[in-house]
């Protein structure tokens, strides 16, 4: 039977690979995770409109880093590229892939009259917000075209035809209740045993922020199919419990199932 210690064994492990504590193989591996996990990225993306703040654009890249020795990843609200080019930048060091979900036309709270509407990205010819454009402009002043793939849709409809799993997924989309649910709902299947699911915008204050990022979130945490690791500000980032470990909380959830 799988016990506490064990899980509580990966989820240091885990997080020691991302803070550089102490290396899985000894002090040798120890250097090297401490030159690689650790490293920041160094380009300016000041201009690059967005939500990401810089200490957790490095916490992602760092997370994207490692995920993309395992596979491909994706995310969720391409916006206009910022994160894309933090993910996309550690996939491009390892080989792999970002493909890059959005329908572009911005979402509900980006709309004109709205909290987050930016005049500059109304498109007057199309009657519409428009962030296509500059994301291809973003992706390809960072020389990431051949690893940024952009799909221009929406979420639930490229969901239903994915076949491939995925070692990061990023949610970062629409944030009212439907949209963060369906984007959890849709994606985390797709999430291969050890990859990463990482989620933007969770506010403990309702009165900072919208709360169904949090919801996700912590519905990740209760399914008993992730472990947390340590979040920066607003980015929580989760892990999918490899094959043949049993974490504490499906085994506390279980037994509290179970009493009378």
């Amino acid at each position: 039977m799988y016990c506490a210690r064990q899980v509580h064994r990966f989820q240091e492990e885990l997080q020691e690979e991302l803070d550089d504590k102490r290396g899985l193989e000894g002090r040798r591996r120890k250097v090297v995770m401490q030159k690689a996990s650790g490293r920041k990225l160094k380009i300016d993306t000041s201009n690059i409109k967005g939500f990401l703040d810089e200490d957790e654009a490095q916490r992602l890249y760092q997370i994207a880093r490692k995920a993309s020795k395992r596979g491909n990843c994706l995310e969720i609200g391409s916006y206009c590229g910022k994160s894309a080019v933090y993910i996309g930048s550690a996939c491009q060091e390892n080989g792999a892939l970002l493909y890059s979900i959005d329908h572009h036309r911005g979402s509900a709270e980006q709309q004109p009259g709205e909290a987050y509407f930016d005049s500059e990205l109304f498109d007057k010819n199309l009657g519409c917000v428009n962030t296509l454009t500059p994301f291809l402009s973003t992706i390809e002043r960072f020389a990431l075209k051949e690893t940024v793939i952009p799909i221009v849709g929406d979420s639930v409809a490229i969901a239903k035809g994915w076949a491939s799993q995925l070692a990061m997924v990023f949610i970062d989309g629409g944030h009212t209740f439907a949209a963060a649910y369906n984007d959890y709902n849709c994606w985390v299947p797709k999430i291969s045993a050890g990859g990463f699911l990482v989620i933007h915008d969770i506010f403990d204050d309702p009165t900072a922020g919208g709360q169904a990022p949090r919801w996700i979130y912590e519905a990740a945490l209760a399914s008993g199919l992730f472990l947390p690791l340590k979040r920066m500000k607003t980015l929580g980032i989760l892990r999918r419990v490899p094959y043949g470990i049993i974490p504490k909380t499906a085994l506390y959830s279980y037994q509290h199932w179970q009493a009378p």
